[in-house]
């Protein structure tokens, strides 16, 4: 099954190129949501970036189902969520959250990274 971007290819702008990819949830791609919470840990190889975006919205059983989320280019949700963007250079172990729709970043003094 091909997803549905929520913007079209020709509506994608340069905005945060060459940083490679990340994971993110499909209520930021597909549904349009803004990120509401991002985090980055050590790549998985390749090209990734080790950002992860998610809307804040998404049950534990949402986010158990790799359907729901995709690896994408940075600059994908950087052109659906531009405020992300300011951020996009901080170190692994970093992670960000929005405590209300059009707020600002704040960093997530309590979240830690999974230790697999």
């Amino acid at each position: 099954m091909t997803k549905k971007l929520h913007l079209p290819a020709d509506e994608i702008k340069p905005l945060a190129t060459g940083l490679g990819t990340c994971i993110v949830t499909d209520k930021i791609t597909v549904q349009g949501l803004p990120v509401r919470f991002m985090y980055r840990e050590g790549p998985i190889g390749g090209t990734d970036s080790g950002w992860r975006f998610l809307a804040g919205t998404e049950s534990d059983a949402y986010m158990e189902n790799a359907n729901n989320q995709g690896a994408f280019d940075v600059n994908i949700v950087a052109n659906i969520d531009p405020s992300i963007i300011p951020f996009l250079n901080a170190p692994v172990g970093a992670a960000f959250e929005k405590f209300e729709e059009g707020g600002d970043f704040q960093e997530a003094g309590d979240w830690e990274p999974d230790e697999d």
